[in-house]
């Protein structure tokens, strides 16, 4: 079962820009993830957005639980911090060399509902594991991250070393052409977007698709994989805008 297919090969998946999105995307990259009301004001006015729609964004996501409020300082709440952590974990996820091992879980729990289910396979996903059947997810032991300790009731875990190519396990369980083609589409549009608002919203694509990178080892790869280079180019525009901002 391929998994992770964030657009179709080859496309851009550009979304409207909105002040609720160029705030969340501030905070998410600034460090520590807060700004000053002042600060944001400034922060949004390249991208043609005025202050009474900042400030009726703010009360809107502080209200909705994305924000929260002290002495005019907006800051992550706890779940958008963990958002943040995902994001910074697509764009410098961290490796150790491969020897070989498959990470495998196995999901043994039953009877539970449709949205358990769907949950379940959203958060597998997340960890960058791919489904070879229904049930069973795995990919190389090269990530280094946390695995959540509440997997332990619903899952099983082990390493594993399949007979056969690597190789062609991996091109089964991800679309690696696919993902190469809409990351070097990325990469061209990259270079005709100048204006703030176009970056901004290029820029947001790149880390919705870095995401769904599933981070394989060198030797499984197909040649000249632009995963790097997509990386290399958002740290450079994270660069930008916590320089714009003072950080």
């Amino acid at each position: 079962m391929r998994m992770n297919v964030p657009a179709p090969p080859g496309e851009v998946d550009l979304r409207p820009l909105s002040a609720r999105s160029v705030v969340l995307s501030l905070l998410l990259g600034a460090h520590p993830p807060q700004l000053a009301v002042k600060d944001l004001v400034r922060a949004v006015e390249p991208f043609g957005i005025g202050g009474s729609t900042l400030r009726a964004a703010l009360s809107r996501m502080a209200a909705a639980g994305d924000l929260r409020r002290t002495d005019g300082v907006y800051r992550l709440s706890d779940r958008l911090l963990e958002r943040r952590r995902r994001q910074d974990e697509a764009v410098r996820p961290r490796t150790r060399a491969w020897d070989g091992d498959w990470e495998t879980v196995v999901v043994t729990a039953t009877g539970r509902g449709a949205a358990e289910r769907a949950g379940l396979r959203a958060r597998l996903a997340e960890l960058r594991l791919a489904e070879l059947r229904e049930g069973v997810w795995l990919r190389p032991a090269n990530l280094i991250r946390p695995v959540p300790d509440d997997l332990e009731p619903v899952a099983q875990r082990f390493t594993a070393r399949p007979e056969g190519s690597a190789t062609a396990l991996a091109a089964r369980l991800w679309p690696l052409d696919a993902w190469a083609a809409t990351a070097r589409a990325l990469l061209a549009h990259l270079a005709g977007a100048h204006g703030p608002a176009d970056r901004f919203t290029a820029f947001a694509a790149v880390v919705r698709h870095l995401l769904a990178d599933p981070v394989l080892p060198a030797e499984l790869l197909p040649a000249d994989w632009p995963g790097a280079a997509l990386r290399a180019a958002y740290a450079e525009y994270r660069r930008e805008i916590a320089g714009s901002l003072g950080q």
